[in-house]
């Protein structure tokens, strides 16, 4: 699944730090997971708002994953506020996981 974003150059810095932050249970990144549906970045109040989703919704490792795409992001964007918003629409499904996610699950 491809991110939607409004800014190619910073989307594309934020998700290769993005693939450091792993769910624990898969150990694959939120980006290869196809987690992450959208990043705008807000040049005027200095803010990254985020869009993801989980697995599951009652994934329960739910708020560590967040506070990591929040914590990476806000490390990687110093000045940053990041925002995190979760929805389960569309809901997770593994059709989104990426080409390079399904080679590392069937390894």
């Amino acid at each position: 699944m491809k991110t939607q974003t409004n800014d190619n150059m910073k989307c594309a810095t934020a998700l290769g730090g993005l693939r450091e932050v792993l769910d624990p249970e898969l150990s694959l990144n939120v980006v290869d997971l196809g987690l992450i549906y959208q990043l705008n970045f807000e040049e005027r109040s200095k803010e990254i708002l985020v869009i993801m989703t989980l697995s599951t919704p009652f994934c329960p490792m739910g708020d560590s994953i967040v506070n990591s795409v929040k914590n990476n992001l806000t490390a990687g964007f110093p000045g940053y506020d990041v925002q995190v918003s979760l929805t389960f629409d569309p809901p997770w499904s593994y059709q989104m996981i990426t080409k390079e996610g399904l080679n590392f699950l069937n390894r």
